[in-house]
Protein backbone atom coordinates (compact mmCIF):
# COMPACT_ATOMS: atom_id res chain seq x y z
CA UNK A 1 0.00 0.00 0.00
CA UNK A 2 1.08 3.22 -0.91
CA UNK A 3 0.06 7.28 -0.18
CA UNK A 4 -0.17 8.54 -3.97
CA UNK A 5 0.55 12.10 -4.62
CA UNK A 6 -2.56 14.19 -5.82
CA UNK A 7 -2.55 16.56 -8.27
CA UNK A 8 -3.75 19.95 -7.41
CA UNK A 9 -5.79 22.86 -9.42
CA UNK A 10 -5.62 24.06 -11.79
CA UNK A 11 -3.27 21.21 -14.05
CA UNK A 12 -4.46 20.25 -17.20
CA UNK A 13 -4.55 16.01 -16.39
CA UNK A 14 -7.51 17.53 -13.97
CA UNK A 15 -9.40 18.28 -17.32
CA UNK A 16 -8.90 15.16 -19.31
CA UNK A 17 -11.37 12.38 -20.07
CA UNK A 18 -10.80 9.31 -19.22
CA UNK A 19 -10.28 6.25 -20.86
CA UNK A 20 -12.39 3.06 -19.76
CA UNK A 21 -10.57 -0.12 -18.53
CA UNK A 22 -10.81 -3.05 -20.43
CA UNK A 23 -8.86 -5.70 -18.55
CA UNK A 24 -8.81 -6.07 -14.81
CA UNK A 25 -5.36 -6.48 -13.63
CA UNK A 26 -3.32 -7.19 -10.27
CA UNK A 27 -2.24 -3.81 -11.00
CA UNK A 28 -5.78 -1.84 -11.10
CA UNK A 29 -6.22 -3.81 -7.72
CA UNK A 30 -3.45 -2.44 -5.83
CA UNK A 31 -3.87 0.63 -7.23
CA UNK A 32 -7.68 0.81 -6.13
CA UNK A 33 -6.00 -0.08 -2.60
CA UNK A 34 -3.28 2.70 -2.86
CA UNK A 35 -5.87 5.16 -3.96
CA UNK A 36 -7.60 4.23 -0.77
CA UNK A 37 -4.86 4.84 1.41
CA UNK A 38 -4.75 7.96 -0.21
CA UNK A 39 -7.81 9.12 0.33
CA UNK A 40 -8.21 7.69 4.17
CA UNK A 41 -4.92 9.85 4.46
CA UNK A 42 -5.85 13.07 3.05
CA UNK A 43 -8.73 12.84 4.48
CA UNK A 44 -11.20 12.82 2.17
CA UNK A 45 -14.33 10.28 1.16
CA UNK A 46 -13.63 9.78 -2.55
CA UNK A 47 -11.39 9.81 -5.18
CA UNK A 48 -10.44 9.59 -9.02
CA UNK A 49 -8.09 8.22 -10.68
CA UNK A 50 -7.10 11.27 -12.35
CA UNK A 51 -6.46 13.20 -9.31
CA UNK A 52 -3.16 10.75 -8.76
CA UNK A 53 -2.15 11.17 -12.21
CA UNK A 54 -4.15 7.81 -13.87
CA UNK A 55 -6.22 8.81 -16.97
CA UNK A 56 -8.48 5.67 -16.52
CA UNK A 57 -12.03 5.17 -15.13
CA UNK A 58 -11.69 3.93 -11.45
CA UNK A 59 -12.94 6.00 -8.79
CA UNK A 60 -13.01 4.95 -4.75
CA UNK A 61 -14.95 6.15 -2.06
CA UNK A 62 -15.96 5.72 1.24
CA UNK A 63 -18.38 8.09 3.29
CA UNK A 64 -19.00 6.24 6.56
CA UNK A 65 -18.73 8.39 9.16
CA UNK A 66 -18.62 5.83 12.42
CA UNK A 67 -15.53 6.09 13.90
CA UNK A 68 -12.93 3.53 12.95
CA UNK A 69 -15.41 1.54 10.72
CA UNK A 70 -14.51 1.62 6.68
CA UNK A 71 -17.01 1.11 3.94
CA UNK A 72 -14.68 1.59 0.74
CA UNK A 73 -16.38 1.93 -2.71
CA UNK A 74 -14.50 0.46 -5.59
CA UNK A 75 -15.81 1.51 -8.79
CA UNK A 76 -14.58 0.48 -12.36
CA UNK A 77 -15.98 1.84 -15.90
CA UNK A 78 -18.73 3.57 -13.36
CA UNK A 79 -21.83 4.84 -15.80
CA UNK A 80 -24.85 6.82 -13.89
CA UNK A 81 -27.83 5.45 -15.32
CA UNK A 82 -30.50 7.59 -14.12
CA UNK A 83 -30.50 10.53 -11.76
CA UNK A 84 -33.73 11.73 -9.72
CA UNK A 85 -35.33 15.03 -10.60
CA UNK A 86 -35.06 15.89 -6.37
CA UNK A 87 -31.93 17.96 -6.14
CA UNK A 88 -29.46 17.67 -2.93
CA UNK A 89 -27.61 20.76 -2.21
CA UNK A 90 -24.27 19.67 -0.47
CA UNK A 91 -20.92 21.98 0.16
CA UNK A 92 -18.48 20.18 -2.12
CA UNK A 93 -14.79 20.22 -1.64
CA UNK A 94 -12.32 18.34 -3.52
CA UNK A 95 -8.86 16.79 -2.58
CA UNK A 96 -7.67 18.50 -5.69
CA UNK A 97 -8.85 21.87 -4.51
CA UNK A 98 -7.76 21.95 -1.28
CA UNK A 99 -9.66 23.98 1.12
CA UNK A 100 -12.01 25.33 -1.22
CA UNK A 101 -15.71 24.77 -0.96
CA UNK A 102 -18.65 25.62 -2.26
CA UNK A 103 -22.29 24.65 -2.25
CA UNK A 104 -23.17 22.34 -5.49
CA UNK A 105 -26.99 21.07 -6.44
CA UNK A 106 -26.74 17.24 -7.75
CA UNK A 107 -29.67 14.92 -7.73
CA UNK A 108 -30.39 13.62 -4.81
CA UNK A 109 -30.67 9.98 -5.78
CA UNK A 110 -28.72 8.07 -8.99
CA UNK A 111 -28.50 5.01 -10.47
CA UNK A 112 -24.69 3.38 -11.06
CA UNK A 113 -23.57 0.60 -13.17
CA UNK A 114 -19.87 -0.03 -12.71
CA UNK A 115 -17.52 -3.27 -12.64
CA UNK A 116 -16.01 -4.02 -9.27
CA UNK A 117 -12.52 -5.27 -8.67
CA UNK A 118 -13.10 -8.49 -9.87
CA UNK A 119 -14.82 -7.69 -13.04
CA UNK A 120 -18.56 -8.70 -11.93
CA UNK A 121 -20.95 -6.02 -13.34
CA UNK A 122 -22.79 -4.08 -10.13
CA UNK A 123 -25.33 -2.40 -9.96
CA UNK A 124 -25.87 0.55 -6.88
CA UNK A 125 -28.34 2.74 -6.00
CA UNK A 126 -27.02 5.95 -3.80
CA UNK A 127 -29.03 9.09 -2.37
CA UNK A 128 -27.45 11.66 -0.39
CA UNK A 129 -24.11 12.06 0.20
CA UNK A 130 -22.99 8.99 -1.08
CA UNK A 131 -24.73 10.18 -4.36
CA UNK A 132 -23.44 13.39 -4.00
CA UNK A 133 -19.78 11.85 -3.42
CA UNK A 134 -20.02 9.52 -6.83
CA UNK A 135 -21.38 12.15 -9.25
CA UNK A 136 -18.36 14.14 -7.86
CA UNK A 137 -15.85 11.45 -8.28
CA UNK A 138 -17.27 10.46 -11.64
CA UNK A 139 -17.12 13.65 -13.07
CA UNK A 140 -13.79 13.70 -12.04
CA UNK A 141 -13.55 10.83 -14.95
CA UNK A 142 -15.15 13.19 -17.61
CA UNK A 143 -12.35 16.37 -16.80
CA UNK A 144 -15.24 18.07 -14.87
CA UNK A 145 -14.42 19.59 -11.65
CA UNK A 146 -17.19 20.71 -9.04
CA UNK A 147 -16.18 24.44 -9.40
CA UNK A 148 -17.60 23.54 -13.00
CA UNK A 149 -21.24 23.37 -10.96
CA UNK A 150 -20.85 26.93 -9.89
CA UNK A 151 -20.89 30.57 -10.98
CA UNK A 152 -18.40 31.70 -13.31
CA UNK A 153 -17.21 34.49 -10.19
CA UNK A 154 -17.15 31.80 -7.68
CA UNK A 155 -14.95 29.83 -9.78
CA UNK A 156 -12.75 32.48 -10.79
CA UNK A 157 -12.06 33.53 -7.36
CA UNK A 158 -11.18 29.46 -5.80
CA UNK A 159 -9.14 29.10 -9.08
CA UNK A 160 -6.92 32.19 -8.68
CA UNK A 161 -6.39 31.23 -4.88
CA UNK A 162 -5.17 27.81 -6.44
CA UNK A 163 -2.94 29.18 -8.17
CA UNK A 164 -1.33 31.55 -6.20
CA UNK A 165 -1.21 28.52 -3.79
CA UNK A 166 0.66 26.67 -6.39
CA UNK A 167 2.95 29.76 -7.06
CA UNK A 168 3.83 30.17 -3.34
CA UNK A 169 4.90 26.09 -3.11
CA UNK A 170 6.49 26.80 -6.25
CA UNK A 171 8.69 29.04 -5.19
CA UNK A 172 9.16 28.37 -1.98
Amino acid sequence: MAILPIIIAPDPRLKMVCAEVNDITPEIVGMMDDMLDTMYAAPGIGLAAPQVGVTRRIIVADVCKEENKREPCRLINPEIEWKSEDLFAYEEGCLSLPEQYSDVARPKSVGIRYLDETGKRRELEAEGLLAVCLQHEIDHLDGILFVDHISSLKRNVIMRKLKKLKKVENAG
